[in-house]
């Protein structure tokens, strides 16, 4: 093997004496931990025997069947093929479920070797089921387990929970790329490993005949089984989290630049009006493109799709914002269902789809494939998609909107020397970032914040980010100390005067211009 000139390649070290030879190299002690951390983490990637109790799936396959009659279900069955790869027997496997309080299911029923098991809760996490064994899993032996649930359509506060839990219809229903498939978790104990998908598997869905199919994967024409049809999708690591949307839709694709925007409607569309709608889409993706760099070719197609029950169709969380990107308009009218998938209300018309969705999109940028914990987000970052889809709403409608926005803000907060010991309520603390982000874009300009926010994401792309991230990638965009700043607007309560007074003044708010810099605020 040759080696390229100027590249060092690491080999692993060959004994413990390597190892107590790399720390006479230095006298500084924290060098000396850190070479040895490295040299040490070589090698154990290139140990092909187990450090602890794990299992690998070797093969994994997922049928999803929808029944119309006699009344709407979603049948669904995994099967894994699994293989003790550790280094000790396994006494149970881990489970975890789709959550009640989003999936409105029936008990499941699970085999292990086609014998019924029973499953218990975890004693080690309460949202996990377990299966324990009668005999131990011994090492290098395979076995194959069955699991299979039913979905129902769910029917607000039928159970007494008032969970918004999701439904579908006769005609149309969704599974969104976030929670509904089984999860297998790994192995209890030091170095313990396993459930995580095999890097090719099958996931496949039965449909009446007529239905429309969009799913994750790389998708093959469908087959016909009597009146209904089958569709197969091959799943990889790529193809992000498993979702499908199916129904009786009425299909119109439109080409706006590079992108198509697929628009599934339950009803006929005017096509002007579709036409409209695509265009303030497409001029909403670029605003996000230029705010969080573009995203990858694979992702220049759009569905836009109508949602089958709208009052069980979005999460709470998509409300955190709505009322304060949209006047008078608190409720949500969109979610992602995958990374290149919106589930839309359009009880008000077509024209609104684009404003509706703009959360949503920026999702696609900032959540799936890109940061694992995304929806557990605190603030400020939680109010990342509500500042982009503000940005994107400007783009489409003029820069009057951002005044607007920042004003609605600005009325949920109260002013500085209000009782600083008591705590700011969810609402207030909402409002404050949201316009935390307008702040940062007032003080260092919009091409700056661009760059900062590209770059973070790039940097930290599938492996989550934080506020620490955010500081980050910041200061080295514009060589100053982004901390301070952040403290100021975080860690006191209400906004600062200045910003307060920029735009509740009105001469001030018509002369601002979004892409200028604003002289640094004081401390308060």
């Amino acid at each position: 093997m040759h080696e390229a000139p100027g590249l060092v390649l690491l080999r692993a070290p060959d004994s413990a004496a390597t190892i107590k030879g790399l720390v006479a190299l230095t006298s500084h002690p924290r060098a000396a931990l850190v070479l040895i951390l490295s040299f040490a983490a070589v090698w154990l990637a290139g140990c092909t025997a187990s450090l602890g109790p794990g299992y690998s799936v070797d093969k994994q396959e997922i049928q999803v069947e929808f029944a119309a009659d006699p009344q709407p279900l979603i049948h669904i069955s995994a099967e894994y093929h699994l293989r003790n790869n550790g280094n000790q027997p396994l006494t149970s496997l881990e489970i975890r479920l789709p959550g009640r309080r989003r999936f409105h299911f029936s008990a499941p029923q699970v085999t292990w070797d086609s014998r019924s098991v029973s499953l218990v809760t975890s004693p080690d996490n309460p949202r996990n089921v377990a299966i324990p064994f009668s005999e131990p899993w011994t090492v290098n032996a395979t076995h194959t387990m069955s699991l299979a649930v039913e979905y129902r359509p769910y029917t607000a506060g039928e159970d007494g929970s008032g969970e918004n839990r999701l439904s579908f219809t006769s005609d149309s229903f969704f599974l969104p790329a976030e929670g509904w498939s089984p999860q297998l978790i790994p192995a209890r104990g030091a170095f313990a490993t396993g459930g995580i998908p095999p890097d090719q598997w099958l996931l496949s869905v039965r449909v009446p005949q007529g239905f429309l199919v969009h799913m994750s994967g790389k998708q093959s024409k469908p087959s016909r089984s009597g009146r209904e049809q089958i569709v197969r999708a091959e799943q990889r690591p790529s193809s992000g989290y498993p979702f499908i949307v199916a129904g009786r839709y009425s299909s119109t694709s439109l080409k706006a630049g590079p992108e198509t925007v697929n628009v599934w409607s339950r009803t006929a569309q005017i096509s002007g009006d579709l036409r409209l709608a695509a265009d303030e889409l497409v001029r909403t993706l670029q605003a996000y493109n230029s705010m969080f760099g573009n995203r990858t070719d694979e992702l220049h197609k759009l569905w836009i799709v109508e949602c089958p029950v709208v009052a069980n169709c979005f999460t709470s969380r998509a409300s955190y914002y709505a009322g304060l990107i949209s006047e008078g308009n608190a409720k949500p009218t969109a979610e992602m269902a995958s990374a290149d998938t919106v589930m839309a209300d359009w009880s008000s018309g077509t024209p609104e789809i684009a404003a509706g969705a703009g959360p949503s999109l920026a999702s696609s940028w900032l959540g799936y494939g890109q940061n694992p914990g995304f929806y557990e987000q605190s603030p400020p970052l939680s109010a990342l998609p509500a500042f982009a889809a503000a940005r994107g709403r400007e783009t489409v409608q003029g820069p009057q909107v951002r005044t607007a926005t920042i004003r609605r803000a600005l009325q949920l907060i109260p002013t500085r020397g209000a009782d600083s010991r008591k705590p700011e309520d969810d609402a207030v603390i909402r409002a404050k970032s949201l316009l935390f982000f307008y702040g940062l874009q007032d003080r260092y300009g919009q091409d700056l914040c661009n760059k900062a926010l590209s770059h973070m994401l790039y940097a930290r792309r599938g492996g989550g980010f934080d506020l620490a991230d955010l500081i980050a990638a910041f200061e080295e965009e514009v060589h100053q100390n982004v901390a301070e700043f952040v403290r100021q607007w975080m860690k006191h309560p209400g906004v600062p005067k200045e910003f307060r007074t920029r735009y509740e003044n009105a001469a001030a708010a018509a002369a601002n211009n979004s892409n200028a810099v604003i002289p640094k605020e004081t401390t308060p």
